[in-house]
This record gives structure tokens, sequence and C-alpha cells, in this order.
């Protein structure tokens, strides 16, 4: 499993936006912080937006803000909102597993396993663990 540059950039966003607390935050803002285009962005907001992780403002004071609060939103959440899903194999993306060979699968296990412990992992650390570790003085990279 390898998360994508979108993956990546989308938690940075999210990040990047839950330091400015209740601010709305321009993209302009936010790619000249991150270092990330403003295009790029802009087709990251549509993924996080339908997935109930950001809001839109428009007009003067217009931008963009978190839908919710960084203690709610989860790594888990924003990436599989960017990524779609964080399955290892393509038959544990949906419910139920319609492969026609898991009945007899040797080695599904192993993938749900993995899945398992990934996705435990990562919706175990909230986007205000990290801002926390950001205003502690710990650097982090993404």
């Amino acid at each position: 499993m390898k998360i994508s540059t979108k993956g990546r950039y989308a938690l940075r966003m999210v990040v990047d936006l839950a330091t400015h607390g209740e601010a709305c935050v321009s993209l302009k803002d936010i790619a000249q912080r991150q270092g990330i285009s403003k295009k790029y962005l802009e087709q990251i907001v549509p993924l996080l937006s339908s997935n109930g992780i950001l809001r839109t403002n428009r007009g003067n004071k217009g931008g963009y803000i978190l839908a919710k609060s960084a203690v709610e939103l989860t790594v888990g959440d924003v990436l599989r909102s960017a990524e779609g899903t964080l399955a290892p194999v393509s038959c544990l993306e949906y419910e139920p597993n319609n492969c026609p060979r898991a009945e007899e699968c040797a080695t599904l296990f192993i993938w749900k396993g993995l899945y398992k412990t990934v996705s435990e992992y990562l919706d175990g650390i909230t986007i205000q663990d990290i801002v926390d570790r950001i205003q502690n003085g710990n650097n982090y990279s993404i």
C-alpha cells in the first residue's frame, strides 16, 4: 500500500487549516505555506468537501475551514477521502467481500489483518494530535 501525493497533500491541507482554527483560509495562502500548487489543491477540495471534512465560504472573507473540529477528524478520515480506500487488496474495498475465491483464499487473513492494523493506527491519530505536535515544537513531514 502506498499513499499517493494526493493523500499526503490532503493531509497537509487539513493540518494547515486546523492550525488556523475558526478562520477561513484561502487556497492561495495554504499553497504558499505548504509549497503545493494551488491547482493541485483545487483538485483535492471537492474530495474533502464531499466527505464532510471541508466547508467553503464564498465572498470577501471567504475561503476554507474544517467542517468538524480537529479532535473529531482522524488521519484515516482524510486519507480515505483523498485515496478512496485504505484496503491493501481490492477484494476488501467493499463489504461484503464479493471475491469468488474469498472462502478458499489462504492469504485473505493476512490482508484483513493488515487492513485492520492500518485502519486502527490511522483512525487513532486525530488532526488535533498533529497540531499539538507542531505547537510543541515537534516537526512533522507528510
